[in-house]
């Protein structure tokens, strides 16, 4: 849940966004600056946070009025080695702040934080990892909320998509440009599993609202609607070439996931996530002009 520390509500007078090359801080740094706010957008290439002096060289580019949006990451994190790496970004990034404090930090984690059999997600539901990604994004939220005093947010998207992801997950991303290509969707089992679908933007609305609100505590980045994985494929199915959905003997039991949205309307009561059905449609047009198959 959040707390706004600024009333009435004002964007910082820049916000720093490490990992703006990525598929979310690309997101953050185009929705901000379409807003009207500025931004230093940094990538790898201007601060690599895995080598040696990076805490010094992004320390410099920092100012105390100066908000910073965490995106960067390894991901996702499969093994030790890059659960090391993300921490060691992390690590970068403490150490610049204890050189060069800001007045707000807002970090991207992940709902993989919650068990995978989290089936019903709300305030309540307990931080318990059982993925190596989900320890990961918890090991980077426990390390920023004990080793700073800077006020911080943690939003905890869902599974994302988006015209620009560069990540080929199971679902709505994969099943667009299986599409695309004119091949057949193949679903778990029947596809019956049920997820909450966040459309990109969605996120960027949300880091700008705890920006201007300079906000404090977690709150998780959904729409608050579960759609099955079987939906999604017919949704997209429905925009663009006719292929085929194809089901598979199932390996695995189905798990659901549902979030209560009560936190996030408290937080923000003027704030409609958007549509899969709409956002689907907004990925089509963008990615092919809207020309049907």
């Amino acid at each position: 849940m959040l707390t706004h520390l600024k009333t009435p509500p004002a964007p910082p007078p820049r916000v720093v966004v490490m990992g703006a090359r990525g598929f979310v801080g690309g997101a953050v740094d185009r929705h901000l600056r379409s807003r009207g706010i500025a931004t230093l957008a940094l990538s790898r290439a201007d601060v690599d946070l895995l080598q040696p002096g990076a805490d010094e060289r992004l320390a410099a580019l920092l100012r105390p009025e100066y908000a910073l949006v965490f995106v960067s990451a390894i991901a996702p994190c499969r093994d030790v080695g890059g659960l090391i790496r993300n921490l060691t970004m992390v690590q970068a990034v403490l150490g610049a702040l204890g050189r060069s404090p800001v007045a707000h930090l807002v970090n991207i984690g992940s709902d993989a934080v919650y068990a995978q059999e989290a089936q019903r997600v709300d305030a309540r539901t307990p931080v318990a990892p059982d993925s190596m990604h989900g320890m990961m994004h918890a090991a980077r939220e426990l390390a920023l909320r004990t080793s700073t005093r800077i006020p911080l947010a943690t939003l905890r998207p869902s599974l994302l998509y988006g015209a620009t992801d560069p990540h080929n997950g199971y679902g709505p991303n994969r099943f667009r440009r299986l599409a695309a290509e004119g091949k057949d969707i193949p679903l778990f089992g029947g596809g019956e599993e049920k997820r909450d679908h966040v459309f990109i933007d969605d996120v960027a609305r949300l880091v700008e609202l705890c920006l201007i609100h300079r906000s404090a505590g977690t709150l998780d980045a959904v729409t608050g609607r579960s759609v099955s994985f079987r939906d999604v494929a017919e949704m997209i199915v429905g925009q663009g070439k006719p292929v085929a959905i194809v089901p598979s003997p199932r390996q695995n039991p189905i798990l659901h996931r549902e979030f209560d949205v009560t936190d996030r309307k408290a937080a923000f009561p003027d704030f409609t996530p958007t549509a899969l059905e709409a956002g689907l449609a907004r990925v089509h047009q963008e990615t092919t002009g809207g020309i049907r198959g």
